[in-house]
């Protein structure tokens, strides 16, 4: 075996022993706690997820590093030495998969598939094991400029794999946050904002293991310790823990919607237009509800000042002028929200 190739397999060797044990322990502080951070069905259905997506993985493996290969012919660059090249390509993956992600998030095509990795309504280490079976379909296409720009195949795929073992572990509601970790790395408080299905944390923290792309792109928002986190869907299916709902029932609703009697150009918005869009405001995307659960803040916070200010000022004679902004701390949204 080519030395490149078995990096990926001693990867796997060490990863997997590893995660078992990580879930073993958080399963045994979960029950001792009295936490119920796992559930039977739950854990089932995690299984069952990760094993269609490996299926569906190793079928277009060969296919996947063919189109690199490809693409990899025609590179223009050759970075070198070897640090700044394995530096770079982990930059530059992070970053493709911040992409890929975003559009999971805002073509209802894409969320369709992805959709299958946040319909869980637990958040724990066998949550990242819960895949978007049919993701590996179309994945490595967001890889080909990586390919142009003079890495290979086999070095894309394997940082995918180390990122992606990352990204499994912040799946986890015992860690809390991280100091200063926080500020540039995806760390379990920040994927908790990104799992939950409060408006206020919906299609937020994309990133696997910087969150520094989030932040550059408008995607960020911070876990608030006053709002507890719901995880799941906001409108979770019915059956849901049947194998064909679980994969598919996006792309059930996205059918009935193609059946209506709409324009044809209205029919292809409901495909891939964001979650949630409708021509007659029916449904909402996660865009619209923000704004709504902001302007609501704002209204409440602008009839709540004025009783603050009287009250303050009260019992703070001459201190209300300067302190009349101490309403927006109140129930106000955090103010990286896009």
């Amino acid at each position: 075996m080519h030395i490149s190739g078995a990096r990926e397999y001693l990867l796997q060797f060490f990863a997997i022993p590893g995660l078992a044990v990580l879930i073993i322990l958080e399963i045994a502080l979960s029950h001792f706690h009295d936490l119920e951070y796992y559930s039977v069905k739950e854990t089932i259905s995690n299984v069952f997820l990760a094993l269609c997506n490996f299926s569906v993985d190793v079928s277009i493996r060969f296919f996947c590093f063919f189109v690199l290969g490809f693409f990899y012919e025609y590179h223009f660059l050759v970075i070198k030495p070897d640090f700044l090249y394995w530096l770079i390509l982990f930059l530059g993956m992070d970053l493709a998969f911040y992409w890929q992600h975003r559009v999971d998030h805002y073509s209802r095509f894409f969320w369709a598939v992805h959709v299958t990795h946040h319909s869980s309504t637990e958040f724990n280490i066998t949550t990242g094991f819960r895949s978007s079976v049919l993701q590996p379909l179309y994945r490595y296409f967001y890889f080909i400029p990586l390919a142009l720009l003079g890495f290979k195949a086999i070095d894309i795929m394997f940082i995918y794999a180390c990122c992606q073992v990352y990204g499994n572990i912040i799946h986890t509601r015992y860690i809390r946050k991280l100091g200063f970790l926080e500020l540039f790395m995806t760390t379990p408080s920040h994927h908790r904002v990104h799992h939950a299905s409060n408006i206020r944390y919906l299609d937020k923290n994309m990133g696997m293991v910087l969150i520094i792309w989030d932040k550059i792109f408008g995607t960020f928002e911070l876990e608030h310790d006053d709002e507890e986190i719901v995880y799941g869907l906001t409108h979770n299916p019915e059956r849901r823990y049947h194998p064909a709902v679980m994969i598919f029932h996006e792309w059930k609703g996205i059918f009935a919607d193609l059946r209506r009697p709409l324009p044809w150009k209205t029919r292809l918005a409901y495909v891939f237009m964001p979650p949630g869009w409708s021509h007659d405001g029916s449904t909402k995307t996660s865009r619209e509800l923000q704004a709504e659960l902001f302007k609501q803040d704002e209204l409440r916070i602008a009839k709540d000042a004025p009783v603050f200010q009287v009250t303050y000022g009260a019992s703070h004679r001459g201190a209300g002028m300067v302190q009349r902004d101490l309403p927006v701390t109140a129930g106000s949204s955090s103010s990286n929200a896009s």
